[in-house]
């Protein structure tokens, strides 16, 4: 029996591959730690086999989008001054082929097939660790909170997140009925019981804003582009004086008592400032990426006591430009936050400029509720994380668009027509 290739790399047409494919890959994503190498193992089975089915239509070509590459490169080549070198070559070895895996699913799963994947994905996620998940003590606020199957209440809420923002965009930007609607009805309602239960300050704030930046921009595309910009540009504005207007207010400190937490966001502030520190003894390069949190190590072991951390693993500066700074330097935070900035407003640029387009209505928002993360979480940081595969997955389809519209472009030009050098 002879399977045709559409069916497995044709986006759009294969959706009996690539849905369970995005589902079980969020499943290895959630769980990696709990089952080890063969949530690993999976995860590169689902993905990299589709090279051999026809290499140059699933690999494409990425030659002239190095910047896709730029942050994970720089991840290789700390191994030279690394303070663990061994560490950092195959931290970094797991971050590239992350990158890969992410950048074929660009080549063969399309925004529709993701999001409903995603719905599946986080439904078992979610099931998984309502059934097998528990309560934990957080000895710094004093408080129990559930955390699922999950070793933080903040990766709970992430997925719970996701769940939420997947399940309004398959109903009110694709469009679907019957059953995904009614998956995405049941898969709404259990990441927000999730989202409630693991009592997240930081996921609960960041999903209320992507959901409503999300209906907004809904609004907002049923306008021509150029009444769209003005309103883009003076909701912008709004946006940063009302911030602005609440910090001095002292709104965000009365937001974050009624989630139980204070100013200095459970000791965050505290660990920033130790990061800060930490990045200033090596600013240009880092000491090498995932060389910081060594065992062994007087700074991480002093930390690790202070937050109660028995474990001495799994833990970070809550701060993806401060853990940046810190493992690969200001040089690593300029790559990582010129890609962040690409992406978000390559997203917007196609969402104003564009009749129609449900990819960047989709991918705007995911990449929106990454970056208001990225600053209490490192969700792009490392491999086997959603957040990484999300970041390079928009990446990947905004660098394909660019070359579409530009072959598409040229194809235009007639043979009179000068060609711009």
């Amino acid at each position: 029996m002879r399977i045709a290739k559409s069916a497995l790399i044709q986006p759009g047409r294969n959706s009996a591959y690539a849905v369970p494919a995005v589902a079980l890959s969020l499943f290895c994503f959630a769980y990696s730690i709990k089952f080890g190498q063969v949530a690993i193992l999976l995860y590169y089975a689902l993905w990299l086999p589709l090279i051999a089915v026809d290499y140059r239509k699933v690999l494409g070509s990425y030659s002239r989008y190095m910047w896709l590459f730029a942050f994970a490169a720089l991840t290789f080549l700390s191994v030279f001054w690394s303070a663990v070198p061994s560490t950092s070559l195959r931290a970094s070895i797991q971050y590239l082929t992350q990158v890969i895996c992410a950048l074929i699913a660009v080549r063969v799963v399309d925004a529709r097939t993701l999001t409903v994947g995603m719905v599946a994905g986080v439904c078992i996620v979610l099931i998984y660790s309502v059934l097998f998940g528990y309560y934990e003590y957080d000895p710094l606020d004093g408080t129990f909170s559930f955390v699922g199957a999950f070793a933080s209440k903040n990766q709970l809420g992430f997925y719970a997140s996701l769940g939420l923002i997947v399940s309004f965009a398959a109903v009110f930007i694709f469009g679907e009925r019957r059953l995904w609607m009614v998956a995405s009805g049941v898969v709404g309602a259990l990441s927000a019981y999730c989202l409630l239960a693991c009592q997240s300050a930081t996921s609960v704030l960041t999903t209320v804003v992507s959901i409503a930046l999300m209906m907004g921009l809904r609004a907002v595309l049923t306008l021509a582009p150029n009444q769209r910009k003005l309103l883009i540009i003076g909701g912008g504005v709004a946006v940063i004086i009302l911030a602005v207007a609440s910090v001095y207010l002292g709104v965000v400190d009365a937001v974050l008592g009624i989630f139980g937490k204070d100013s200095t966001l459970t000791g965050r502030t505290y660990l920033w400032q130790q990061g800060i520190e930490a990045a200033t003894q090596n600013p240009i390069f880092g000491v090498g990426y995932q060389a910081y949190w060594v065992q062994g190590f007087s700074e991480p072991e002093r930390l690790w006591e202070e937050f109660f951390i028995g474990s001495r693993s799994g833990f970070h500066f809550h701060n993806t430009y401060i853990e940046t700074a810190v493992e690969l330097g200001l040089t690593g935070v300029l790559i990582l936050a010129t890609m962040l900035v690409r992406i978000l407003w390559g997203h917007l640029r196609r969402l104003i400029e564009d009749f129609k387009n449900d990819e960047s209505h989709l991918l705007f928002t995911i990449v929106v509720l990454l970056t208001i993360r990225s600053f209490v979480e490192i969700d792009i940081l490392t491999p086997y994380n959603v957040g990484t595969f999300l970041f390079y997955f928009a990446a990947g389809k905004l660098a394909t668009a660019s070359r579409r519209q530009a072959v598409g472009f040229w194809r235009h030009q007639t043979p009179s027509e000068p060609i711009a050098q």
